[in-house]
C-alpha cells in the first residue's frame, strides 16, 4: 500500500470526490467558511484551493472529514473502520524503512531564509488569534526512554520563524517535553504537514509511554512505516510528507498563545504556552498545504472519534465478551461522550463497561451503555433506550467533580481541568421485561408489493 498522501488524493480524484477552487482566496477566514458552509449541507468533498493569496503553495482541506475516506486508506468498508482500527493498531511492526532520499529533501531552508510567512497558513475564524497550523503532526522524542511520539497540536504563527504550541492534551509529548525541561534542555522536534490518512489516524493511538508510535501506525499500513531522517534534528520523520518544519520547543519559554476556535464549537483561552522555533523549513516539489479546519467541523472531529471508539473497544476486549459495538459521536465533540452497546450475560457487565472505558481514556465524561438490540451510531435509537429501560436511581453513576480528570479544552472543566463523570446503564434487566415490538419478516415481505401506493 502506499503510505503517499498524493497517491491517496490521486484516488479520491478518480472517484469524484475533489473539488478544485481556481480563483484566488484569502487566507483570513474564506477557506475554513466555506468549508462550514458546505458542512451545514452535508457536504464533505476534499477541497483544493489553487492559489491562495501571497502564496506559492496550493491548499488541500477537508481530506479526514469522511468515515468513508479512512475506510479507503485502510483498505474497508466505513462501517468496519473502528473495529479494523482496533484490530491493527495492537499489531504493532516495530521496524521501520528508511527513505535516504525523501521527496521532502527537494527543498530546504534554513537560517534567515526562513519564512513562515511564505507557507498559505490560514486564519480561520475571527477569534482566532491569528493564523494557525492546524493538520500539523509534532513528532519528538522522549528524553527517557528514546521512543518517538507524533500527534496534533494547534499552533499559532507568530513570527517568521516561531510558532506558539499547546500541548494542553496532557499526554505524550506534554510529558516528554516536561522531562526535557526538567533537565534544563529545550526538545528537538518537527512538525509533518500533508501525510497520509493512517498516519493521521495512527497518531492518535493510545500507546504506552516506553512504546514508539510509529510501530502503531506500521500495524494500520499492515506493513513497515517508510521514513525519513531530518536534516537539522535528531528525529525521522514519515518520509512522503509535503512539508517538514524543523527545530525545537524552547525549554523555559512561555509566550500568550490564543484564543482559538477549538474542536468543542468554543474559543479557547486556555495554553500551555509553549514556544517552537524554526531550524528549518522543507518540502516537495510542487508540494501543497493541509489545512484542517478547525472548530466542531467533521474533519476535526472524525479522527477522534475513529480512534476512540477502537481504543474503548480494545479495552472492553480485554475483560468482557459479546460486545457490539462503540460510537463516539459528533454531537459530543468525538470525545466525550461513548455509546456501547452489548449483549449482557450477566447483571454488573455494564457498570463493569462503564469504568472500563473511563480508565482507557480521561477525555470521557459520559459513558452509556445499552442493549445489543440497539444501534449506538444512531442517537435516537440511544435517547430511545434511555426514555424505555432506564431508571436513573438506579442506573445512574456519577464521579463527582474533585475525582475526576478532565480535558483541558472542556470549557465546563474547573480551574484545575478536572471533570465529573457519569456512567449510565440503560440495559433492560436480564428477565422479566416487556418485549420489544417485532414486525413479522413474511408480512414485510410480501408487502413491498403495496410500496408502490406510497410514492
Amino acid at each position: 500500500m502506499s503510505q503517499d498522501l498524493r497517491d491517496f488524493l490521486k484516488q479520491l480524484e478518480r472517484d469524484g470526490e475533489v473539488k478544485h477552487v481556481t480563483e484566488e482566496v484569502k487566507r483570513a477566514y474564506e477557506i475554513s467558511t466555506l468549508i462550514m458552509e458546505l458542512e451545514k449541507e452535508h457536504r464533505y468533498p476534499v477541497m483544493v484551493f489553487d492559489k491562495v493569496e501571497n502564496s506559492a503553495f496550493p491548499v488541500v482541506t477537508s481530506i479526514l472529514s469522511t468515515r468513508e475516506r479512512f475506510g479507503k486508506g485502510l483498505g474497508v468498508e466505513a462501517s468496519k473502520v473502528s473495529e479494523t482500527y482496533a484490530e491493527r493498531i495492537k499489531k504493532r511492526i516495530e521496524e521501520v524503512k528508511v527513505i535516504k532520499n525523501p521527496p521532502f529533501a527537494e527543498h530546504c531552508i534554513t537560517g534567515d531564509d526562513i519564512d513562515l510567512y511564505k507557507l498559505p497558513i490560514p486564519t480561520h475564524f475571527p477569534i482566532d488569534a491569528g493564523p494557525y497550523v492546524t493538520s500539523g503532526l509534532c513528532v519528538a522524542k522522549d528524553p527517557v526512554s528514546g521512543v518517538e511520539t507524533l500527534g496534533f497540536h494547534r499552533m499559532q504563527l507568530k513570527n517568521k520563524n516561531t510558532l506558539g504550541i499547546s500541548l494542553h492534551s496532557r499526554q505524550r509529548l506534554w510529558e516528554y517535553f516536561r522531562r526535557s525541561e526538567e533537565k534544563g534542555q529545550s526538545l528537538e522536534a518537527a512538525i509533518v504537514i500533508g501525510v497520509h490518512p493512517n498516519i493521521a489516524l495512527g497518531s492518535m493511538a493510545l500507546v504506552p509511554y516506553d512504546q514508539g508510535k510509529y510501530g502503531a501506525i506500521a500495524g494500520l499500513f499492515g506493513e513497515p512505516l517508510e521514513v525519513a531522517p531530518c536534516a537539522t534534528v535528531n528525529l525521522q520523520v514519515p518520509a512522503y510528507a509535503e512539508i517538514v518544519l524543523e527545530g525545537e520547543i524552547l525549554a523555559d519559554v512561555r509566550e500568550k498563545e490564543g484564543p482559538f476556535a477549538e474542536f468543542t464549537n468554543y474559543a479557547c483561552y486556555r495554553s500551555t504556552e509553549n514556544v517552537f522555533k524554526v531550524k528549518a523549513i522543507r518540502y516537495r516539489q510542487n508540494a501543497f498545504y493541509h489545512d484542517l479546519t478547525p472548530g466542531m467541523s467533521s474533519e476535526h472531529i472524525t479522527v477522534v472519534a475513529i480512534q476512540r471508539e477502537g481504543d474503548v473497544l480494545n479495552a472492553l476486549h480485554q475483560t468482557l465478551p459479546n460486545i457490539k459495538a462503540v460510537h463516539a459521536p459528533f454531537s459530543a465533540c468525538g470525545l466525550f461522550h461513548c455509546y456501547i452497546s452489548m449483549k449482557k450475560i450477566a447483571e454488573g457487565q455494564p457498570m463493569q463497561a462503564i469504568y472500563a472505558a473511563f480508565a482507557v481514556d480521561h477525555n470521557i465524561k459520559m459513558v452509556i451503555v445499552v442493549d445489543e438490540d440497539v444501534d449506538v451510531f444512531n442517537e435516537e435509537e440511544v435517547l430511545w433506550a434511555l426514555a424505555t429501560r432506564l431508571q436513573a436511581d438506579k442506573g445512574v453513576s456519577i464521579l463527582p467533580q474533585h475525582l475526576g480528570m478532565g480535558v483541558t479544552l472542556d470549557p465546563s472543566t474547573d480551574e484545575l481541568s478536572r471533570t465529573s463523570k457519569m456512567g449510565i446503564d440503560a440495559t433492560k434487566p436480564l428477565s422479566g421485561f416487556a418485549p420489544k415490538i417485532q414486525l413479522d419478516d413474511e408480512v414485510r415481505a410480501a408487502v413491498q408489493r403495496l410500496l408502490k401506493y406510497a410514492k
